[in-house]
C-alpha cells in the first residue's frame, strides 16, 4: 500500500522519459475528467473547459522542471501570482475549479499520482453532487428579481404586493440608491408560484415604477458579473 501512493521518481534528476510521459498522461486524463463533471450540469466556454482539461499538465510540467530548486520554485510562485486566468472575472465555482487543476497538477509533478487522481474524485464527486442540487434549486423557480423606482415611490406598498402575487415567497435583500440618490434600485429573491406569469409581472411593476428598468436574473447571475 505505501508504495502504490509513493511518489513515481526519487528525484527531478532520477525522472525518465517513462516517467515523465505517466506523469503528463495522468495530469491529462484528471485534467479533462475535472473538465467534463464541471460542465455536465454548469454553464461554460468552450475555452474553460479546455484550460481545465490542461492546466494540470501544464502545472505538473513547470513543477517537475524546478523540482528540487527552491529558488526557481519561488520564483514560479510568483509567475502564478501574475497571471490571470480569464479576462472576465469568474464565478467562485470557476476559481474552485481553477484550484483543483492546479492542486491536482501540483501532486503530479511531485510524482504523487495516486494521491492526485484520490483527490480529483473526492472534490469532482462534491461538485457533482452540488450540481446536482443546485439544478432542483433552479427547477424549482427562484429567481432574483430586480427593480429600479424613483426616490418617491413607497415600493412596500407599490411593489412587494405585486411581486407576491405571483410567489410563494418573497424576500427583499438589497435596497440601493443610485443616479445621484434619484432612484433606488431594490433587490428580491423571489420564489415563483407554478406557472407563474413573469411578463405580467413585469408589466404591472412598470405600470406602478413608471417604466424604469425591471429584470429576472437566475439567482447564480449576481455571483457571476457582480450585479
Amino acid at each position: 500500500m505505501d508504495d502504490l501512493f509513493a511518489s513515481i521518481f526519487d528525484t527531478a534528476e532520477g525522472m525518465g522519459p517513462m516517467e515523465f510521459l505517466t506523469c503528463i498522461g495522468s495530469a491529462l486524463v484528471i485534467g479533462f475528467a475535472i473538465s467534463a463533471i464541471y460542465s455536465y450540469k454548469n454553464k461554460h466556454s468552450k475555452g474553460f473547459a479546455l484550460t481545465i482539461g490542461v492546466l494540470p499538465a501544464i502545472v505538473a510540467v513547470v513543477i517537475m522542471a524546478v523540482s528540487g530548486d527552491i529558488g526557481a520554485g519561488i520564483a514560479v510562485a510568483g509567475a502564478f501570482s501574475l497571471v490571470r486566468f480569464r479576462s472576465a472575472p469568474g464565478s467562485a465555482k470557476e476559481i474552485a475549479v481553477i484550484f483543483l487543476a492546479m492542486a491536482c497538477g501540483l501532486l503530479i509533478g511531485m510524482g504523487l499520482v495516486t494521491y492526485a487522481a484520490l483527490f480529483a474524485v473526492i472534490v469532482c464527486a462534491v461538485i457533482f453532487a452540488y450540481s446536482l442540487i443546485r439544478k432542483d434549486s433552479e427547477d424549482s423557480g427562484s429567481k432574483t428579481v430586480k427593480v429600479t423606482v424613483p426616490e418617491d415611490l413607497d415600493y412596500v406598498s407599490e411593489i412587494d404586493p405585486v411581486i407576491s402575487d405571483y410567489a410563494d415567497g418573497m424576500e427583499l435583500v438589497s435596497v440601493r440608491s443610485v443616479n445621484m440618490g434619484s432612484m433606488f434600485k431594490l433587490t428580491y429573491d423571489v420564489k415563483f408560484k407554478k406557472g407563474a406569469d413573469q411578463k405580467s409581472m413585469m408589466d404591472r411593476i412598470r405600470v406602478r415604477n413608471g417604466n424604469l428598468e425591471v429584470a429576472i436574473l437566475r439567482s447564480d447571475i449576481n455571483e457571476t458579473r457582480g450585479l
